[in-house]
């Protein structure tokens, strides 16, 4: 027996072409994740409107990445002093003179 939501998704997706290949997916996704992890994506789903096995392992997916890295701050010896100036009359200076 499948837990509340991963139960829900079976059944909305029982009525589509693809719907078996879709289940085998997201019960495929419990090998890597755990069945909580892939039960609370489901529930995510649901509470969207969504019952796509895409959409699914895209929750997951976003779950297993990590937090992107904290900035740095830069030094005030690397920071720039004098702010570089696009010159576009020099380009076209080089162009003209080969």
């Amino acid at each position: 027996m499948l837990p509340s939501a991963m139960g829900k998704i079976r059944r909305k997706l029982a009525g589509s072409a693809d719907g078996d290949r879709q289940i085998v997916k997201i019960l495929a996704a419990v090998l890597d994740d755990g069945l909580p992890a892939v039960e609370a994506a489901c529930a995510e789903a649901m509470d969207q409107g969504v019952h796509s096995a895409d959409v699914i392992l895209n929750i997951l997916a976003r779950r297993r990445d990590p937090d992107p890295p904290l900035t740095i701050l830069t030094p005030d010896a690397l920071k720039l002093r004098h702010v570089p100036l696009a010159d576009c009359a020099r380009y076209d200076q080089l162009r003209s003179s080969g």
